[in-house]
């Protein structure tokens, strides 16, 4: 059992490395850690939380609905996220490992599981419901934006894939209950 764990860390640190990378070409290194580096605040409490609110305002219906739902979601979300946090206390990349690059902000809460991931996980699902005509022509962004936010989370050296893995898995699954439930609360 322990040449399977071992072999899973070690997966799992290539796997890190490999996000983490950046490229010799300096433009794409310019573009990539531009977009990167902007892109993983939409995962924030901040922009989730209020564009929900917002949307849950002032929208019209159904995107309305889908606002409170999103906020409801990511809310939810995090509670699960912080007593994860509390008992795993993982040490992010850049504390645990040598060689990772890391962005401007640096955080020194646990690693496991992403708070990022999982917030834009939990916002985005409910968007995708909102007219079953329209959700084809959602999900291509969603999933951009996910998995930039994901992506950018390894990129900027806080997270494993295990990490942004737990997130996308919590703030997902979060959101699909507040969905599925939503008729008996409104």
């Amino acid at each position: 059992m322990q040449r399977v764990t071992n072999w899973l860390i070690s997966a799992e640190r290539r796997m890190l490395l490999m996000a983490n990378r950046r490229p010799i070409n300096l433009l794409l290194n310019r573009l990539l850690s531009g977009w990167l580096g902007s892109i993983t605040h939409l995962g924030g409490a901040t922009f989730t939380l209020t564009a929900s609110l917002l949307i849950g305002l002032f929208a019209s219906a159904p995107w309305s609905t889908a606002g409170w739902q999103a906020l409801a979601a990511v809310a939810l979300s995090h509670l699960p996220v912080a007593i994860v946090k509390r008992k795993f206390k993982r040490l992010r990349p850049y504390q645990a490992l040598k060689n990772v690059n890391i962005g401007k902000r640096t955080l020194m809460d646990p690693s496991f599981p992403s708070g990022h991931t999982t917030a834009v996980c939990a916002w985005l699902v409910p968007w995708l419901f909102v007219h079953p005509e329209t959700s084809l022509l959602i999900v291509a962004p969603a999933m951009i934006i996910g998995l930039s936010v994901a992506w950018s989370r390894m990129y900027l050296g806080l997270h494993y894939p295990s990490d942004v893995a737990a997130g996308a898995a919590l703030g997902s699954v979060t959101a699909l209950l507040v969905v599925s439930f939503w008729p008996a609360f409104s």
